[in-house]
């Protein structure tokens, strides 16, 4: 009877190891296929930030020309020195350095004047304003290059090129090369690229008008957004009762968190500006839309973190004698406050970087200057991503992706602080 045991309790046996072998096979499998998720989607990521690198690194140094000028008495006006043609009174002097006689349409002129930035006009005539001893003298004048010339600097722009198919001539060609040799074409950081508003010329553009302008947005969707949020939360969570109504509100919220930015986008351009005719593509129509866009997220969140403290909590405090207002702001609260500061700066980060809703609002026309109030017009800075890569300058594509390097790290730096501050207060229980 043994014997004839003993094969079935080993087939069992071996049965049961091959089972767990074809356990082991599948966990290892599957740890293999996490493993090349995350390795595909690092991948991935660092394919992307690192186009935007190699598309955006060269925005942030530039190419300047000090030269040195002649301040002509004979074509200065000391009372009103912006008045005169300095870049014709420069390219004038630079032919005559290089030994070119312009022609009687002036054609050498307009190409030599073409080399440098109209940064030019502006920078000569403040000198002349802030000294006017320096008429009649010899002196050097820094000023930008033009956007092509600094592409051609830069190695954007190859000799190889035909002549036909690119922006610089080849006589402008030689002329950077002897203006290079001579030395007086310097590689500089570009400052401008971040104490400078937009401009329709790329070497005078910066992100600095855009960020104010985001910034302005999000102080308004903050002050607006948050306060109620959080309050709309504590009264779903800890006050309001039990019915119909209170349902069908939290579900409304929950659907709300799934609508389309651009249908906000259209609220607000129906509502804000066509209706309460506030000013448009300003940060206080934007803040608006996207106060209306973040509640959701915040009630959820805010929400979230109230479920997440133990009731012990509240029942120690009703039983200690706080009454019900007392014990939700002075025991859960707090407690919850981690949660609802990592909440709220999450959905700040992603209203930062939404574009449909301001295009919608008219964020995405041209504003040089940069805002003082949230009532005047403005940029910001994912409708200057969507102008700048949609000019036809070549010099502003390496600025869209220099500007989407910028507002990747603000949401880095806001996502960031979220995860510190949660760390920092969170509570286990």
């Amino acid at each position: 009877m043994t014997d004839a045991l003993a094969p079935t309790t080993a087939d069992r046996a071996a049965r049961l190891q091959k089972g767990l072998r074809r356990r082991y096979a599948r966990e290892r499998r599957f740890q293999l296929y996490g493993l090349l998720a995350i390795g595909v989607a690092v991948g991935f990521l660092v394919l992307l930030l690192g186009r935007i690198w190699t598309q955006g690194n060269t925005a942030f140094w530039a190419h300047e020309a000090a030269i040195p000028v002649y301040m002509d008495p004979a074509r200065i006006d000391p009372a009103y020195p912006q008045g005169t043609n300095f870049p014709q009174m420069v390219a004038e002097q630079q032919l005559a350095r290089l030994g070119v006689t312009d022609d009687a349409a002036g054609r050498a002129s307009t190409e030599m004047r073409q080399i440098f930035s109209s940064e030019l006009k502006f920078v000569a005539g403040d000198m002349i304003k802030a000294d006017p001893s320096l008429i009649g003298r010899t002196v050097t004048v820094t000023a930008p290059l033009s956007d092509d010339a600094d592409l051609f600097f830069k190695g954007e722009i190859g000799r190889d090129t035909p002549e036909e198919q690119r922006r610089v001539t080849d006589r402008q060609i030689g002329w950077l090369d002897r203006l290079q040799d001579d030395g007086f074409v310097k590689r500089t950081f570009n400052g401008r690229m971040f104490t400078s508003g937009d401009s329709t010329e790329p070497e005078l553009a910066g992100v600095l008008g855009a960020v104010v302008g985001s910034a302005l947005m999000l102080l308004v969707t903050a002050l607006l957004a948050i306060p109620i949020g959080v309050a709309a939360a504590i009264w779903l969570e800890e006050f309001a009762p039990r019915n119909r109504l209170s349902a069908f509100i939290e579900v409304n919220i929950n659907n709300l968190a799934a609508v389309p930015s651009i249908v906000y986008g259209l609220l607000g351009l129906a509502l804000f500006i066509n209706w309460m005719q506030l000013p448009r593509s300003s940060p206080l129509v934007g803040g608006l839309v996207l106060a209306l866009m973040a509640l959701p997220t915040i009630i959820i969140a805010t929400r979230s973190s109230l479920k997440a403290v133990p009731p012990s909590i509240r029942e120690a405090a009703l039983a200690l004698g706080a009454s019900k207002t007392q014990t939700v702001f002075q025991h859960v609260l707090p407690l919850a406050l981690p949660g609802v500061m990592t909440g709220a700066i999450i959905s700040m980060a992603h209203a930062l970087g939404e574009t449909a809703p301001l295009l919608l609002i008219g964020m995405v026309s041209f504003v040089p200057g940069v805002a003082t109030s949230v009532a005047e017009p403005t940029g910001a800075l994912p409708s200057l991503i969507y102008i700048w890569e949609n000019a036809s300058e070549r010099a502003f594509h390496e600025r869209t992706a220099a500007a989407i390097m910028v507002l990747l790290a603000l949401m880095i730096v806001m996502n960031a602080a979220a995860i510190v501050l949660r760390r920092r207060f969170e509570r286990r229980w």
